[in-house]
């Protein structure tokens, strides 16, 4: 049976979007660097190299010192060498939504027992700019319309892993979740998808509750 190692790197391997998919719009696609890449072979061949079943966590997409820029969502290149062991020669420049997710990592236990257990991912795998800044799906007029075949194809091919069904949990109380509980109300892909607050909100507006909020997603992933 082929490990979900493997068939993350393929999906990841095939992902692809038009140069500008609005105008003014850049896509960032690190699978088709070759460190990038490498990185990612290394991560996924090192915590998913077996056919457990993964809970699906969904972000809203890449950020570009994130996983724009490693392949691995939510995971900076300093995080990526201190915490998941996986050495890289990219400026070790640190992401707020990282920050706090390897934080709720360590409460969980570390990498490997969190990894064991959750599949992080994104509504759009890829991310987007637009004049050197972070652009989410649903920011541009058109872009979300446009971006929804690739968002539901993409959906669709990891739900082919065989992943956990019951429940999906959503980084993004607001927006994010209301587009996927759209989806989801017309394609079932899951039971329930419950909503999580974002990290980059958490870090920009809360950091002085960071450990209430560690709690709470905690709290709702032993409810599963």
């Amino acid at each position: 049976m082929t490990t979900l190692s493997t068939q993350i790197l393929t999906f990841l391997s095939q992902l692809h979007l038009p140069a500008e998919p609005a105008q003014g719009v850049e896509v960032m696609n690190p699978y088709r660097d070759p460190m990038a890449w490498g990185l990612c072979e290394q991560f996924y061949h090192k915590y998913y190299s077996d056919n457990q079943i993964r809970t699906l966590i969904l972000g809203i997409n890449p950020g570009r010192f994130g996983g724009g820029l490693t392949g691995i969502p939510f995971t900076d290149p300093l995080k990526l060498e201190l915490e998941c062991g996986v050495q890289n020669t990219l400026k070790k420049k640190t992401e707020l939504s990282a920050d706090f997710i390897y934080q709720m990592i360590h409460a969980f236990g570390g990498p490997e027992k969190f990894y064991q257990r959750f599949y992080i991912s994104a509504v759009s795998p890829l991310g987007f700019t637009r004049d050197g800044k972070n652009v989410n799906y649903y920011d541009q007029a058109g872009l979300e319309k446009k971006l929804t075949p690739f968002i539901l194809d993409s959906l669709q091919a990891q739900l082919r892993f065989g992943i956990c069904r019951e429940v999906c949990f959503c980084l993004g109380e607001d927006k994010n979740f209301k587009f996927l509980s759209r989806l989801n109300a017309q394609y079932h892909f899951f039971e329930k998808i419950i909503p999580l607050s974002h990290p980059r909100f958490i870090m920009q507006y809360r950091r002085k509750k960071i450990n209430e909020y560690i709690s709470d997603y905690l709290s709702k992933f032993d409810q599963i």
